[in-house]
């Protein structure tokens, strides 16, 4: 019942202190407060007139006293009236009243709706107006999917969502990201969530500080067909909320547990023992996980678990044993943080042969990880695809050789903040490659860098399609010539922040490219020129998609001109902080065989407002336009905008 009071009668509103969801639906108990009228001396007219008007008053309130009302109602009899509303619409009308009614509906599970009899309509005639468009349908492409974000997110909000959407039945992904910070998320906004939608798919619970596991038991109770749950940063959630999410929804196939300290290891032996169908799983930052949850969890689920990420976690090298027996339909595996386990433990998983349909593996800031884990990693994972390793500061040239040997379906490996690695060992692995090899990225890594002489036997890798060299202070114009002699099929390349590449290195690997560029990524090479670009352009203008400069002062409008003329399929086109002035632009604009999509300038000093007529000209393929810190002033941009009113502007 609702703590408020009447406010009729020049009565104040009076809210009961038991008051809690929705303003509080607890007791429907009338009271008045009437507020004390100042002392004053009036005289006999005035006196007269009060009199007169206070008969009226008094009239009045009779008269609303004896006139029938619904609020009069207990919560019990409401209920049983609000269940029995007809329509979608008419249910949603319902709710728009006051609180206490959406409070209610709220609490209305889509059952209860259907096996309630309709209270026979009165108003036929004015119903039939609407009658065709009473229970709406969801138009097709309609999404099922609802956010609640901020200060949007409360249990007002929460309930608002299962009555206007889920009673229609249709409502297949809840998102909750934050909460108000007075008025959050709690347990009665989920379960009445979970009354109100009982065809809920997805559900993600991010940062929700105050949900329990009572509210995830309204869910389990509510939503039986949930097949996706996400809960991160709900300190208050445990095992319990766990079990009873195994228990109630069976059909469960993505899990994802992360910064939850409540949880530990028995909710995830109860979700492997009871969820059949179990495909993936993510469990990051959970202090309290030890080795029974994973080990308990990737037994149960040995079945069906194809995807396993385990991220800061505490566990030791007998979950990875576990891991590598258990894990027979495993495809993805991640690996984050594991400080306790060491190489013994990613040995043991490997030698387990277990993991024979491993294709994407990923490790990351993991010190177990070395050569000799590597080597039993690919020698014993036939169908290994893709290797992702970062900040393993224990992988060196040792074994890189063996590992090209041993992969045999190797397709792509990212190398990230791996110190040891150098020039030499990837010199190594690509001379013994499989024939599938296709990517290779080295990224923050502080051993690659120039050689003092090249190998006896240079690696001819024909099959490399995309090479990325980031951010690698010590890989300059040698380095790089080196590499356009070993892969003349390269059609992707980054090699942003390598400062000290000039010309002379870069214009070797574009002229031994047989196949043409096609992506191609220069940010923050600062010593290139327009010697580069127009090389470039002259050699691959014909299969070039995308070609960022960004950072590189010495580009001049002299690129913008050899683009103009040489580039035919040319989309993204990046110029930031480039030296490029309205000319330039004027030149870009011309060009009609051009066809960009995204095109930015951000940071380009000397494109002014003299290029607002040109930029109003271009394409009408233009999808993307960045104009950030530059002098073409916020009136230009309005026309802009109104000139390609269907460009996305940045500004």
């Amino acid at each position: 019942m609702p703590p408020f009071h009447d406010y009729r009668d020049g009565g104040v509103l009076v809210l009961e202190p038991t008051a809690a969801l929705f303003g509080g639906v607890r007791s429907r108990k009338r009271a008045r407060v009437t507020a004390v009228p100042p002392f004053s001396f009036p005289s006999a007219a005035a006196a007269g007139v009060e009199e007169e008007e206070g008969v009226m008053a008094a009239a009045k309130r009779q008269k609303q006293r004896e006139a029938p009302s619904l609020d009069a109602l207990p919560d019990e009899c409401l209920f049983e009236i609000l269940r029995r509303v007809k329509g979608a619409r008419a249910r949603c009308a319902s709710a728009a009243v006051s609180r206490r009614w959406l409070a209610l509906l709220g609490g209305i599970r889509a059952s209860e709706i259907k096996r309630a009899a309709a209270v026979p309509d009165l108003n036929q005639e004015f119903v039939a107006e609407e009658e065709d468009g009473d229970e709406f349908e969801v138009p097709l492409g309609c999404s099922a999917e609802r956010s609640l974000e901020g200060h949007e997110a409360t249990d007002v909000g929460l309930t608002a969502v299962a009555v206007a959407d889920a009673l229609r039945g249709h409502l297949e992904s809840l998102v909750i990201r934050g909460t108000h910070p007075t008025r959050g998320v709690t347990d009665a906004g989920l379960s009445a969530a979970a009354r109100g939608c009982p065809s809920l798919l997805s559900l993600a619970l991010w940062h929700v500080p105050q949900v329990t596991d009572a509210g995830l038991a309204e869910i389990a109770a509510g939503c039986p067909s949930l097949a996706r749950l996400d809960i991160t940063g709900c300190p208050l959630i445990t095992d319990k909320g766990l079990a009873a999410i195994a228990h109630g929804c069976p059909d469960l196939k993505a899990l994802t547990i992360e910064a939850c300290p409540g949880v530990a290891d028995e909710g995830l032996k109860a979700i492997g023992r009871c969820c059949g169908k179990l495909q993936a799983v993510n469990i990051k930052n959970c202090a309290h996980v030890g080795d029974q949850g994973v080990s308990g969890l990737v037994c149960s689920a040995a079945a069906t678990l194809a995807k396993v990420r385990l991220q800061g976690l505490s566990i030791t090298d007998a979950s990875l044993a576990v891991i590598g027996y258990y894990g027979k339909v495993i495809t993805d595996l991640t690996l984050a943080r594991l400080p306790v386990v060491g190489e013994r433990g990613f040995w043991v998983m490997a030698n387990a042969l277990g993991l024979q349909k491993l294709r994407c593996m990923s490790v990351s800031s993991c010190p177990g990880v070395t050569d000799l884990a590597l080597a039993s990693i690919a020698k014993f994972c036939p169908s290994l695809k893709q290797l992702s390793l970062k900040k393993c500061s224990h992988v060196s040239d040792g074994r890189l050789k063996d590992f090209a040997e041993s992969a045999k379906v190797l397709e792509c490996v990212q190398i990230e903040e791996c110190n040891k690695v150098t020039l030499m060992g990837i010199l190594a692995f690509l001379l013994n490659c499989s024939p599938k090899f296709k990517a290779l990225s080295l990224v923050k890594c502080n051993g690659i860098k120039d050689i003092c002489s090249a190998p006896a036997q240079l690696p001819l890798c024909k099959s490399l399609r995309s090479l990325t060299i980031k951010d690698c202070p010590g890989f300059t114009d040698a380095s790089l010539a080196v590499v356009g002699m070993i892969c003349p099929q390269l059609e992707n390349v980054d090699l942003s922040g390598l400062g000290a590449v000039t010309d002379n290195g870069l214009l070797p690997l574009i002229k031994s490219s047989e196949s043409g560029l096609v992506h191609v990524d220069l940010n923050g090479c600062e010593n290139l020129t327009d010697a580069t670009v127009s090389a470039l352009v002259k050699a691959h203008g014909s299969s070039l998609a995308r070609l960022s400069l960004e950072g590189c002062s010495k580009i001049t409008d002299a690129s913008l001109f050899a683009i103009s003329e040489g580039c035919t399929d040319l989309a993204e086109l990046d110029l930031s902080n480039c030296m490029v002035s309205d000319y330039g632009v004027a030149v870009l604009a011309s060009a009609r065989q051009l066809k960009l999509r995204v095109l930015s300038l951000s940071g380009c000093l000397k494109v002014t407002q003299k290029s607002v007529p040109f930029l109003g000209s271009m394409s009408a393929s233009l999808e993307g336009l960045n104009l950030q810190f530059n002098f073409i002033g916020n009136h230009n941009i309005a026309s802009l905008e109104k000139q390609l009113w269907w460009c996305d502007i940045l500004a």
